[in-house]
């Protein structure tokens, strides 16, 4: 099956894009739905969490304390490189198990870390959302009510723009206005449509 990667910086409309083409029968694997799933109670991996972080990680029903677990990662490098080499190749095998029960045209495995993990290695198209900065801050200060600077650090966290823009096979620019989303993503699975089947023959 031909797999579309769909990727993008925060607040560039990743998720307006794939819920549509979701509209149009398209299969999404969403790498974030993915993430919780692999830390789910009962799962191994929050089992090896638990283990090496103790029962500060760990609500009061046995679900992951994201926040903490956020908090002790980033503050030490050597527990966030720790945590992506457990929980990295299980959310690859998860991803792999979803596509490998999928029957369709083609699928998309939506994700914000798809350049900066091997996720890319899984996808044979990579489209990028792409806004400019002006519009990622808006959007994503309205949307989770954060302030300016904090989108900012987020934004400065992630792949530069250039370079996720230079690593895509598709640019799908959405810096305009919503109402033409709709138009826009009915062009891009119109073009996936046709390279998928140009895979086929």
């Amino acid at each position: 099956m031909f797999v579309v990667g769909l990727t993008g910086g925060i607040g560039c409309g990743k998720s307006a894009v794939s819920e549509r083409l979701a509209e149009k029968t398209i299969p999404i694997i969403d790498a974030d739905v993915v993430a919780r799933e692999v830390v789910a109670p009962g799962e191994p991996a929050l089992d090896a969490i638990g283990k090496r972080f103790g029962e500060a990680v760990l609500l009061e029903d046995g679900c992951l304390n994201r926040p903490k677990l956020r908090e002790i990662v980033f503050a030490d490098e050597k527990q966030r490189v720790w945590l992506e080499q457990l929980l990295h190749p299980i959310i690859r095998d998860r991803i792999l198990a979803k596509l490998e029960n999928l029957e369709s045209l083609y699928a998309v495995l939506a994700s914000p870390l798809l350049l900066e993990t091997d996720q890319h290695l899984l996808v044979n198209h990579v489209v990028v959302v792409d806004a400019p900065e002006k519009r990622q801050i808006e959007r994503t200060a309205a949307r989770d009510n954060t302030s300016e600077d904090q989108v900012r650090a987020i934004i400065a966290a992630q792949m530069p723009r250039e370079e996720r823009l230079e690593r895509a096979d598709t640019v799908f620019d959405n810096s305009g206005d919503q109402s033409k989303l709709d138009a826009n993503v009915a062009s891009l699975h119109q073009a996936l449509v046709a390279l998928a089947n140009s895979e086929i023959e």
